[in-house]
């Protein structure tokens, strides 16, 4: 059994910041990659940013030079700086994270999501 718990969100005036973490626990033998969706009131569900064990990370368009992602590997922890935030950026975000629970068994994990809302 593996648990995803995020925190962080909140509401925030245009161009400020927020920053979110997600801590994962449980059953873990590894973590394959950890990151970051947002899904709008209305829209789909999309990628914010992903950061793999090997050290690759991946920005959606919208959010690049303004978000920054980040991995404390001993903590199992995730961070998603956000800065320069925008109406744009109000949301629910969501942890995502696959995982190893043993040697041969992986899945995909999703935190209960937190809410940013943007706005003056």
């Amino acid at each position: 059994q593996v648990q995803l718990v995020e925190s962080g969100g909140g509401l925030v005036q245009p161009g400020g910041s927020l920053t979110l973490s997600c801590t994962a626990s449980g059953s873990i033998f590894a973590i394959i990659s950890m990151g970051w969706y947002r899904q709008a009131p209305g829209k789909q569900r999309e990628l914010v940013a992903t950061s793999n064990r090997g050290g690759g990370i991946n920005y959606a368009d919208s959010v690049k030079g303004r978000f920054t992602i980040s991995r404390d590997n001993a903590k199992n922890t995730v961070y998603l700086q956000m800065n320069s935030l925008k109406p744009e950026d109000t949301a629910v975000y969501y942890c995502d994270a696959y995982i190893y629970t043993s040697h041969s068994e992986f899945d995909d994990y999703w935190g209960q999501g937190t809410q940013v809302t943007v706005s003056s």
